[in-house]
């Protein structure tokens, strides 16, 4: 009688043991567990085209993770997407002439955004905006491009 709830006592550990193994491997995979919030400033950017960017995506400066994205909203007026970053307070303040990209991540196809800093000796204050950005590069879209490019050159041949 005992050895038999050894037995289902230890079965339940091992599926225990399993589901938090799976749990942290879905948060490695997708970044949500890598970025802790405390003290942070905002920064936002305007893209014309996010991808598939989402909120909680990592924002990261020379392949090193130093904030997320808060929100994303369309801007009514210019039709762009406005990006609202959460920028941790350890990493100090950027530069004004600060570049921000849209990047793929990985096998799985995860957005983030790298920041290059510029040069210019006035640093970014909370809620600031930056004005040198790079949209996300569609790749059906590539595709398209060059299929009905390479289809005109066999025109014109």
């Amino acid at each position: 009688m005992r050895s038999r709830h050894t037995v289902e006592l230890t079965a339940g550990l091992f599926m225990l043991l399993g589901l938090a193994a799976l749990l942290f491997l879905a948060l490695e995979a997708t970044d949500v567990g890598n970025y802790s919030a405390g003290k942070s400033y905002k920064i936002k950017a305007r893209f014309t085209n996010i991808g598939d960017l989402k909120s909680r995506a990592p924002v990261a400066m020379a392949g090193v993770t130093i904030g997320a994205v808060k929100s994303i909203n369309l801007d009514p007026v210019t039709y762009e997407a406005e990006v609202v970053m959460n920028i941790d307070a350890k990493y100090g303040a950027l530069p004004t002439d600060t570049a921000a990209g849209i990047y793929t991540k990985g096998i799985l196809g995860d957005k983030y955004i790298e920041l290059e800093p510029g040069g210019s000796p006035d640093m970014l204050q909370d809620g600031d905006m930056l004005f040198i950005t790079n949209s996300a590069v569609i790749l059906e879209k590539l595709i398209g491009k060059y299929l009905f490019n390479s289809e005109d050159d066999k025109d014109q041949e």
